[in-house]
C-alpha cells in the first residue's frame, strides 16, 4: 500500500512544474508512532438542531490528543451536540463536552471528564508546510499513518459563509478524513481533517485531495476557546446565505430560516451583485467584503439582481451563534 501511495505521489510531482522526483525515503517519525494520539470522537445533536439535517444527529470522527484531557478535532462534529464520548487508540471510552467551537477556522476542543491513556502530541507550525511536501494523516482506527503530499495552500471558499486563506491541500485523497490529524515528517501535528475535494491542486482540474485546517489558527485563540467556548474578538457578520458561483454569477442557492437574509426577503435564485458598491467576483471576494463592513450587528446592503431587476437589499447582520442551540458548557 505505501509502495502504491509512493509511485501516485511520484507521479502527480512529475505533473507539477519545477517539482523533484518523489523519493521513497522513510519520514522521521514511524507510521505506527502517532496512533496514540488519535481518538474517535462521536457526537449526538441536540433534539431540534438545526444543523441535524445536513450533519446528522449522531456524529463520528477523529480527534487528536492535545492536552491531558483536551482533543483537538474538526468544528463541525461538535455544531448543536448535547453529548460527546471519545474513545482512545487502546479502547477506553471517556464521557467529554465540547470546550469550544470557533466558525472562522472551522475547529472545535473537546474536554474529557477523565484524562486519556493515549500520548499528547505537540502543536507544530503550520505557515511551514510548502507546497510539494510530504507530509502524514492518520485517522480514528487506523493503524498507521499514511504518507501524503502537499498539493496546494490556496484560499478555499465554503458555501457556508466560511473562508480560509491557506489551508493544506493533499493528495492522493484519503476516506478518514473528518477529524484526522495531519503531521510534519518530524511527527508535530500542522493540520486537522475537514473535507474531500474535487480540485486540490490549485489551478489544475480534476486531481481530488483533501483540505486540512492550519493548527496555527488555533494558537491565537486557543486560551479563549478554553475559557470562553469561542474566540473574544468581534465575531464576523453572518448572513445566512449559502451560495454558488453559476455560469460567472454569484447565486443564492439556500436561505436559513430566520436569518437576516431570509428575514430581509433574499430568495434562492438572487443573485448578489454587490457588497454596497463594491461589486463581488466569486464567493471568497464576497466574504472579505463583507467581513470588511464590520462585525456582526453591522447593517450590510447587499445589491441583487432579484427576478430581473437591480435591487439594493438593507440586512442586519448576526452573530451565526444566534441561531444555533448551543451545547452544554459552551
Amino acid at each position: 500500500m505505501l509502495r502504491l501511495l509512493l509511485t501516485l505521489i511520484a507521479a502527480l510531482l512529475a505533473w507539477l512544474p519545477g517539482a523533484a522526483p518523489a523519493s521513497e525515503t522513510r519520514p522521521a517519525v514511524a507510521l505506527r508512532e502517532p496512533v496514540a494520539s488519535i481518538v474517535r470522537v462521536e457526537a449526538r445533536a441536540l433534539e431540534g438542531a438545526t444543523s441535524a439535517a445536513s450533519l446528522g444527529a449522531r456524529r463520528s470522527g477523529s480527534g487528536v490528543i492535545i492536552g491531558e484531557r483536551l482533543v483537538l478535532t474538526i468544528g463541525y462534529l461538535l455544531l448543536e451536540v448535547e453529548s460527546v464520548e471519545v474513545t482512545t487508540a487502546s479502547g477506553r471510552q471517556v464521557p467529554a463536552s465540547v470546550a469550544g467551537y470557533d466558525h472562522a477556522s472551522g475547529l472545535g476542543l473537546v474536554r474529557t471528564a477523565l484524562p486519556m491513556d493515549g500520548r499528547q502530541i505537540q502543536l507544530g507550525d503550520s505557515d511551514r508546510i510548502a507546497e510539494r511536501q510530504k507530509v502524514l494523516t492518520v485517522g480514528q482506527g487506523e493503524a498507521e499513518a499514511t504518507e501524503l503530499m502537499v498539493v496546494s495552500r490556496k484560499p478555499f471558499a465554503g458555501s457556508w459563509e466560511y473562508l480560509l486563506e491557506r489551508p493544506i491541500f493533499t493528495f492522493p485523497p484519503v476516506n478518514n478524513w473528518s477529524g484526522a490529524a495531519l503531521l510534519s515528517e518530524d511527527g508535530q501535528l500542522v493540520g486537522i481533517g475537514s473535507l474531500v475535494v474535487n480540485d486540490a491542486a490549485g489551478d489544475r482540474q480534476g486531481v481530488p485531495g483533501n483540505l486540512f485546517v492550519p493548527v496555527n489558527l488555533l494558537k491565537p485563540i486557543l486560551a479563549d476557546l478554553l475559557a470562553n467556548g469561542r474566540r473574544s474578538a468581534p465575531v464576523q457578520p453572518w448572513l445566512g446565505l449559502t451560495t454558488e458561483v453559476v455560469r460567472g454569477n454569484l447565486m443564492v442557492v439556500r436561505v436559513s430560516r430566520n436569518g437576516p437574509a431570509d428575514q430581509a426577503g433574499i430568495d434562492p435564485g438572487d443573485i448578489v451583485l454587490a457588497v454596497g458598491a463594491d461589486r463581488v467576483a466569486d464567493q471568497a471576494d464576497f466574504y472579505r467584503r463583507l467581513w470588511k463592513q464590520g462585525p456582526a450587528g453591522t447593517e450590510i446592503t447587499l445589491r441583487l439582481l432579484k427576478g430581473g431587476e437591480v435591487k439594493n437589499v438593507p440586512l442586519r447582520s448576526i452573530d451565526r451563534m444566534e441561531v444555533l442551540a448551543r451545547p452544554p458548557g459552551v
